[in-house]
């Protein structure tokens, strides 16, 4: 891929970490995949005091693959293993008060709940996420099928999914409130938001059969260092990795 083209997304990131961060010490949400891991590497070479935060119940995904990933970074990482047994009052209580059975929302709320319980705990106050990155270069397998239709439906498909994404991220900030600590979402600011979705659609998903897609931003990863393992590897969302969803459909 041509490297001026990556060098460009890695300034329009870089700027639109730097229009949102209020502070340079800050928790970065991090489950070793790509999308945190290039974040939170970009913040650190920005340098922001970075301290990577991962939360899951004990033995998941996100926390046996976050400290494999981290031995490449080396960056100062705290990890909150899930209480099983206060898990069912908060995920009550994040129902409560968000007022919808919608599970994608629910299950992101009680991930972002526990981040900023961390974040708290080490005296934190802004943590930063990678959303957008899914919403953005095609992340989500449902573009798959949207791209057998054309681009258009592709910039369709987009938008909607920013959309739910711009309110979920309001809706966790909600849920997250009683810490203290902010909820920030670099890349889905607008002026970030516009200059991405004028990237062609070709240097994100190929075709119906790419199943590992946003290939600019695996791209972009690798040239800043970081590890094939991570740049490379099909996404997890953050409920499956943390093995949030499969508790919650127990308690179902």
């Amino acid at each position: 891929m041509d490297k001026t083209v990556l060098d460009n997304l890695l300034e329009k990131i870089c700027t639109a970490i730097h229009q949102t961060l209020p502070q340079k010490k800050i928790g970065v949400a991090f489950s070793g995949g790509v999308d945190s891991t290039l974040m939170a590497k970009i913040c650190s070479q920005m340098g922001f005091d970075t301290t990577l935060l991962t939360i899951g119940f004990e033995r998941s995904h996100d926390i046996e693959f976050s400290k494999k990933i981290n031995q490449f970074l080396g960056l100062p990482h705290e990890i909150l293993k899930i209480d099983p047994g206060e898990f069912g009052k908060i995920t009550k209580k994040i129902r409560k008060q968000l007022g919808t059975d919608n599970l994608s929302w629910n299950e992101n709320c009680i991930a972002f709940f526990h981040v900023a319980m961390l974040a708290k705990s080490l005296g934190l106050r802004a943590v930063v996420t990678a959303n957008g990155m899914d919403e953005l270069f095609c992340g989500y397998d449902g573009y798959r099928n949207a791209i057998k239709q054309g681009e258009k439906k592709v910039m369709e498909l987009m938008d909607a999914k920013l959309q739910n994404e711009l309110a979920m991220m309001e809706a966790i900030n909600r849920a997250c409130s009683e810490f203290g600590v902010e909820i920030i979402q670099p890349l889905l600011s607008a002026e970030f938001i516009n200059y991405a979705k004028s990237i062609p659609v070709s240097l994100k998903i190929h075709d119906e059969n790419d199943l590992q897609r946003k290939h600019i931003i695996r791209n972009l990863a690798l040239q800043i260092g970081v590890p094939e393992t991570s740049a490379n590897k099909r996404k997890k969302a953050l409920q499956y990795g943390s093995l949030i969803h499969k508790e919650l459909q127990k308690s179902r």
